[in-house]
Formats: structure tokens, C-alpha cells, sequence
């Protein structure tokens, strides 16, 4: 049985998920891996310049970047066409804890199998690229566990607290993401970079012992979900019909319809940049070095602590649209700023620090507006599978177009690109009708 909302226990286990998991966003989407991957996949000069970064799939060459975008598109596609009917069959099975371990365990394990990432070396320069093939498959199935764990995740919001809570609550639990995942990166780099106590390659099943060891207090807390189908036979064929059924009713709610399409075009913008960050300033930063990248990343981390926090007070203030607004106009003209101005490793810390004020602000606000928007349900997980199937999709049309913009023209290009993904998300955002953005602002 569900426990009551405002349950202390219960938010605690379901914070600490935050805690447990992020430490997959930080160090294996962006600080450790991306680094060791572009080390191993491209050469540079002297001045620290690329000059070769072509690697082999299966005979056919791509930029590394490129491939590496193509990677994390497809594993967000396949998460996009498994989570809605998998949430429909959790919702009518009671499954939702279940269906959450195995994706948290799949990726956390994924996770620790990238220790055995390696390349072929080239040869002669130009001559061989570095050969990707089956290698890249951790990665895939990592990113899969992750994204699909959030879905039954994310849906226990409205179910474990008031909706007067859901702010407070969804940036407390971004901000325990930050510091979790940040405490294990500086350990990892004390054991790994300052004293050299194991290789580097440590850091990936340490990130899998970490995921699983907190996990497992969150799942000791997160109760079990009741069935919403009392027959447990054609699970599948109902998952189908509650997901279809879900989906006709957000049909009908322009709010939650204008907003789901708001959240698919600025979100889409907020992760590709988290992934593709360090990609971007290997390539284009001079002279950037590997310790300058891995500050860059705590800066955005324990500012993102401060982001989250501020920017639920900000909603408070003046409301959830008005401050999500806001937010996507700082990313608008923090793209256009690394687009012009970024060429040094400085001018990349300060695009660091804009991007911690407004990256966990910007997600946690998204998660708690989302849940405030819901109608009385109790098909909870597949309303976040819809939340999620746009998530997805815009994370992979993102990642999609900016390595195809990168393979066309160049990895600068593609940054100024996403600002048109962000300034469709602001006009549909603000298309949602004044009257009904104050009825659920105060009716909350």
C-alpha cells in the first residue's frame, strides 16, 4: 500500500535516489568517460589542437563526437519506445519498484563494464582510424538504465508528497544528486589523479558500486504501488490501452499538452549540451587541459546546488512558468555567448558557472511543474512515461542534429543551433494562456 504523502522516511528514501544515481550523469556522461573517450580517439598537436579524431565503426568513419552523439540518440530512442508501454504495465501490475530496480541495476552494472573501454592504436596517422566497434555497447546499455529508471522515479512525486511540496522536494533531490555525484568525482580523483593509487578506469566500477549501495537504501524506503488492474493477465495488451488512454486525456488538458510540448523543445537544448559540453570544449577550447575540464564540471555541479534551490524560491515568487522563462532565456544567451566568445579555458569557466546557475534550477522546476499539472490519477507512471517520452525524443532529435551538424559543418555551429530549440520551448511556453498558467500557479 501507498504511504501517506509528507511521509519523512518515505521522501528521504526517494531523495537519496537522486544521491545514488547521479553520479552516472556526471561521471560517465560527462567528466570522466567523455575525457578518457576523446584521449583515446583523437590525436592532437602541440599546442593542444586536434588534428585527427576519425574513428571506425565496422568499416564505415566518423568524427568521435559525431559517433558518440549517435550512440546516446539511439539508446534515448529505444527508452522512448520502451518506457511508455513498460509504465503502462507498471501502473496496472503494481510494478513500478520493480520495474525501477532493474533499469537502476542494468545501468549501474553497464556502468561499471566501461572499465574495459579501449581502442586499437591507429598506426600511422590517418591511415587506420581508431576502430569503435562492440566497445561503445556499456555506454548504450548504461544510458538505457539510467534514463528508464527515472521514469518510475519520477512518478512516485505526486504520490509521496503534497503538491505544495513538489519544488521544495523535486530541488532537494537535484541538489543531493549534485553533492553525491560530486563527493564520489573527488574522491575518484584523489585515488586516481593525486595520488595515483589506481588507474582511471577505476572510476567506472566505482560508479556502479556507489548507484547499486544507495540504491538499495532508496528501494529499503520507496514503497510498493497498487495495482490499478486487479487481472494480472495480457498485462501487455493493457499497458498499451492504459498508455493510449493516458495519452488521450493529455490531449484534452491544453495545459499539460502545451507544456509537455514546451518541455520537449528547451529540455532537448538543457541535455545536449550536458552531453556533448565536453566534447565541445576539447575540440574548441585552446589549450584546455584535462584538470581545467574536471573543475569546469565542479563549478557547474556545487553552483547547480545553489541553482536549484534559487530557482524554486524564484518560483515561488513569481510563479513556475514565469521562472522557467526566465531560465530558458539565460540558456538563449549563454549558447550565443560560447558561440562568439569562448576560445579559452577562462572564458570556459565563466560559461561553466552560467550553466550551474540555471541547469539544476531548470530540471528540478520542470520534474515539480510537470507532477502540479497532473490530474487526480492513479496512472501516475504513465503520465511520466509521456514526460519522459518527450524528454527522450528531444534528446535524441538533439544529439541527432548536433552530430549531424558537426559531420556537415563543425561542433561550434551545432552549440548556436540549440538555440532554436530553446526559443521554440519559450514560445510555447508563454502560449499557454495567461488565465490557466495563474489557475495552477495558485491552485497550488
Amino acid at each position: 500500500m501507498m504511504q501517506e504523502k509528507g511521509n519523512k522516511r518515505t521522501i528521504t528514501g526517494w531523495v537519496f535516489y537522486d544521491w545514488a544515481n547521479s553520479v552516472y550523469p556526471l561521471i560517465i556522461s560527462s567528466a570522466i568517460f567523455p575525457i578518457l573517450f576523446e584521449t583515446q580517439t583523437s590525436v592532437k598537436n602541440e599546442a593542444g589542437v586536434t588534428i585527427y579524431d576519425t574513428v571506425s565503426f565496422f568499416g564505415r568513419e566518423f568524427h568521435n563526437t559525431e559517433f558518440y552523439a549517435y550512440v546516446i540518440c539511439l539508446s534515448y530512442i529505444v527508452v522512448a519506445l520502451i518506457s511508455p508501454l513498460l509504465s503502462g504495465i507498471a501502473d496496472a501490475g503494481g510494478k513500478r519498484k520493480l520495474f525501477m530496480q532493474f533499469f537502476c541495476f542494468m545501468g549501474a552494472i553497464s556502468s561499471g563494464l566501461l572499465y574495459f573501454f579501449n581502442t586499437p592504436p591507429i598506426g600511422e596517422l590517418g591511415q587506420s582510424p581508431f576502430s569503435i566497434n562492440w566497445s561503445m555497447l556499456p555506454l548504450f546499455f548504461g544510458s538505457i538504465g539510467f534514463w528508464a529508471s527515472l521514469v518510475y522515479y519520477n512518478a512516485y512525486l505526486p504520490d509521496i508528497a503534497a503538491s505544495k511540496d513538489h519544488d521544495r522536494i523535486s530541488a532537494q533531490g537535484f541538489s543531493m544528486g549534485y553533492l553525491g555525484s560530486s563527493t564520489l568525482l573527488i574522491i575518484i580523483l584523489i585515488l586516481t589523479v593525486f595520488t595515483k593509487i589506481i588507474p582511471i578506469r577505476w572510476a567506472f566500477p566505482l560508479v556502479s558500486i556507489w548507484w547499486i549501495s544507495f540504491a538499495i537504501f532508496s528501494f529499503s524506503r520507496l514503497p510498493k504501488t497498487v495495482a490499478t488492474q486487479k487481472d494480472n493477465k495480457n498485462l501487455i495488451r493493457k499497458g498499451y490501452s492504459e498508455v493510449y488512454g493516458v495519452w488521450k486525456q493529455i490531449k484534452q488538458n491544453k495545459t499539460l499538452k502545451g507544456y509537455l510540448g514546451s518541455y520537449f523543445m528547451f529540455n532537448m537544448a538543457v541535455q545536449t549540451i550536458m552531453v556533448m559540453a565536453v566534447a565541445f570544449a576539447n575540440k574548441e577550447v585552446i589549450g584546455i587541459k584535462q584538470q581545467d575540464l574536471i573543475i569546469s564540471i565542479l563549478i557547474i555541479q556545487f553552483i547547480g546546488i545553489a541553482g536549484a534551490y534559487l530557482m524554486s524560491f524564484i518560483s515561488t515568487k513569481i510563479g513556475n512558468f514565469k521562472a522557467l522563462g526566465g531560465a530558458i532565456l539565460i540558456w538563449i544567451a549563454l549558447c550565443i555567448y560560447v558561440y562568439q566568445f569562448v576560445w579559452y579555458p577562462w572564458q570556459f569557466f565563466i560559461a561553466a558557472a552560467g550553466v550551474g546557475l540555471v541547469m539544476g534550477g531548470i530540471q528540478s522546476l520542470s520534474r515539480s511543474t510537470y507532477s502540479k499539472l497532473l490530474p487526480q490519477t492513479k496512472d501516475l507512471t504513465s503520465y511520466f512515461s509521456f514526460y519522459d517520452l518527450a524528454e527522450k525524443l528531444g534528446l535524441a532529435l538533439g544529439t541527432l542534429s548536433f552530430g549531424l551538424i558537426e559531420g556537415l559543418l563543425n561542433i561550434r555551429v551545432s552549440i548556436l543551433a540549440l538555440v532554436l530549440f530553446f526559443a521554440m520551448g519559450f514560445i510555447l511556453l508563454i502560449r499557454i494562456p495567461k488565465t490557466v498558467q495563474q489557475t495552477h500557479e495558485t491552485s497550488h
